[in-house]
């Protein structure tokens, strides 16, 4: 049975946001429901950044992605963040497929935020804001806007280009560059910045707003000032995982932060075993880190529609 490979350039056709958010909801639908598995991430630290295996398996998939975040990449004309995704067959551990991650983390990490603003955001929201415009807020955008009726993006970045590539890059969408502030006084806010000070302060933060705290991935980052967490109800993607690497990494460390606010998890949600917001008025966060079961979702779902058909690269690992 050969091994199939994948690349980018296969990769990137065959992912549809309104197919991936489905995908990743289902997965921590399964993980309520005791049916999915996913140990804690692994990291390996290294000089100029940091690796990380994620293994997890869903009802008839499994496998392991190992990615890289390396911030001074773009000099070297590379992705900050690359990875390669593992797909096995769980009967019997034969790797079905080998392909790319890069756009599949970027993907997952979109649809996640948007079924967290699903079931966390007000009713009817109308205003997108974008903490960052880097190459996560496209998918945090493509993601919204495939399940809200949004009537203005509004963007801010350190960078002038980079928001003026995004604005440019959605000519379909109203797409405004804004002050932080004014970014913050939308109806969903997505920070998605490499920060290890918090950015967005407690002043800016308006009554009712959720906000999707993408950026801190790693031990020691943080987008949020604890004062915005202590009035918020806070839902995680794991609990292990952003107590050491989230959102909340940090003011859990320093003591912070009242471990009370987080009131569960999105699987939690999803599953119908915690209530989201309760009013109109609360502030909502989801602190996401990247979950392994999102990416073997859309493996799963990339492999399902490569399978049987002829043009791709295949290699027989394993000679009988």
């Amino acid at each position: 049975m050969p091994t199939l490979f994948l690349g980018k350039s296969q990769v990137l056709p065959l992912l549809d946001m309104k197919e991936v958010i489905p995908a990743v909801e289902n997965a921590f639908l399964q993980w309520s429901l005791g049916k999915a598995q996913m140990p804690p991430k692994s990291y390996l630290t290294v000089d100029k950044g940091d690796f990380r295996a994620m293994p997890a398996s869903l009802p008839g998939a499994a496998g392991m992605k190992w990615v890289n975040v390396h911030p001074a990449n773009p000099a070297h004309n590379l992705p900050t963040v690359m990875a390669v995704i593992i797909y096995n067959d769980p009967a019997t551990g034969y790797p079905l497929a080998v392909m790319d991650g890069t756009d599949i983390t970027a993907y997952r990490t979109g649809a996640a935020s948007a079924v967290a603003s699903k079931y966390l955001a007000r009713k009817n929201p109308r205003t997108l804001g974008l903490v960052g415009a880097g190459r996560q807020a496209y998918t945090q955008l493509t993601a919204h806007t495939a399940i809200f009726n949004l009537e203005l993006i509004k963007v801010f970045d350190i960078s002038d280009a980079s928001v003026t590539r995004l604005i440019r890059s959605f000519p379909q969408y109203r797409i405004e560059a804004r002050t932080l502030p004014d970014v913050l006084a939308s109806d969903i806010v997505c920070t998605v910045t490499p920060a290890h000070q918090p950015v967005v302060k407690k002043e800016w933060v308006k009554p009712g707003v959720h906000i999707n705290a993408v950026g801190a991935d790693a031990h020691g980052k943080e987008e949020l000032d604890p004062d915005i967490l202590n009035e918020a109800v806070i839902f995680v993607d794991d609990m292990r995982q952003a107590s050491t690497s989230g959102e909340i990494n940090v003011p859990l460390d320093r003591g912070l932060l009242d471990p009370n606010r987080i009131r569960g998890s999105l699987s939690d949600l999803v599953g119908g075993l915690k209530t989201g917001r309760a009013s109109d008025k609360e502030i909502t966060v989801f602190d996401s880190t990247g979950l392994a079961i999102e990416d073997i979702a859309c493996a799963k779902l990339i492999y399902e529609k490569v399978k049987g058909k002829e043009g791709y690269t295949r290699l027989n690992f394993i000679e009988g």
